[in-house]
């Protein structure tokens, strides 16, 4: 186990290098705006222009650029500065980072609670009218973009344009003051961010666990006697539930990683993925090259720790 860690460690390295070159270049080959007029404004002169370039290094190759990039990002954490807000980028991301934690924590708790549970019922009552209810709900709530959930839930709920003014509207978190109030303007971010997941995973659970129903160990525990309900969560459980735990790890490196930008857009949080929504309006390579490195270093380690958790879910998993 430790030689493979130590493996997946190395190989999560090199992915970031490759990521990181892959960005590099689609952002030095296909440049929708030259970085140095955006930092000059729109009066500067062509000698100005010229100046700020050669202060961030445009001017250099750009092997030359890349290996000054990764070296202040693995060596000294340096993502570079803004060219729109001429801050540290590490600084902005940071900033930003606590609100995308709250938004990621709260809905997956919510898509786990629910569409585990719901994957588990529905697989136990196979064929049922409670079964049939679910999956049709499911596949209609996975088919439902999650910004015009985002819109009807404001309609109907938000407490400043809602019909029934019952939760937080758009932009409560960021005015919230304490703890308390911003887990209350969340609610709906995290209702509508788990919908449409919890679905997905209750119709994965359901598959998993009618797999594992026929599987010998399952009539074998049953044949010794143990009682159904020790079955299901000893037995069917813990070995359905290990795709799933793959599942989580994209998701939650996704969403750590900016992916939640709807929702974020739509209830006007400041998390990672508004930042990155609007660094790519402007442009601004050194904010989209950070927070793609962030990303990638998120999916790098819950893929690890997936990984890690296999063995401890499933006795069958073992790495040589």
């Amino acid at each position: 186990m430790f030689q493979y860690i130590v493996r997946r460690i190395l190989w999560g390295i090199a992915m970031l290098f490759i990521v990181s070159a892959v960005v590099f270049l689609i952002f030095y080959i296909l440049p929708s705006a030259d970085p140095a007029v955006l930092r000059a404004g729109r009066n500067a002169g062509p000698a100005q222009i010229a100046q700020i370039r050669h202060s961030l290094g445009l001017d250099q190759p750009v092997w030359r650029q890349y290996l000054n990039y990764m070296g202040q990002v693995f060596l000294h954490f340096n993502f570079g500065y803004s060219y729109q807000y001429n801050v540290p980028v590490r600084q902005l991301i940071l900033n930003r980072l606590p609100a995308t934690i709250w938004l990621t924590v709260g809905a997956v708790i919510i898509w786990l609670s629910v569409g585990l549970t719901i994957g588990i019922v529905s697989a136990i009552r196979r064929r049922s009218i409670l079964d049939r209810t679910t999956m049709t709900g499911s596949l209609a709530l996975i088919s439902a973009p999650v910004f015009w959930l985002g819109l009807v839930s404001l309609y109907l709920f938000a407490d400043d344009i809602g019909v029934w003014k019952i939760f937080p509207g758009q932009g409560a978190f960021a005015a919230a003051s304490n703890p308390l109030q911003k887990a209350e303007a969340m609610i709906l971010p995290w209702l509508v961010l788990a919908a449409a997941t919890s679905a997905i995973y209750a119709r994965y659970m359901r598959a998993s666990m009618i797999d594992t129903m026929s599987e010998d160990y399952i009539r074998t525990a049953r044949a010794k006697g143990l009682p159904e309900r020790t079955v299901i969560r000893r037995h069917m459980v813990r070995s359905a539930i290990t795709p799933i735990v793959t599942l989580i790890g994209l998701d939650v490196g996704t969403l750590l990683a900016g992916n939640a930008i709807l929702t974020e857009t739509v209830f006007n949080i400041p998390g990672v993925g508004r930042l990155l929504y609007n660094a790519i309006g402007v442009s601004d390579l050194t904010v989209i090259q950070g927070i793609t490195l962030f990303g990638a270093f998120f999916i790098v380690f819950f893929n690890l720790v997936v990984d890690i958790a296999y063995a401890y879910l499933d006795p069958r998993v073992r790495y040589s």
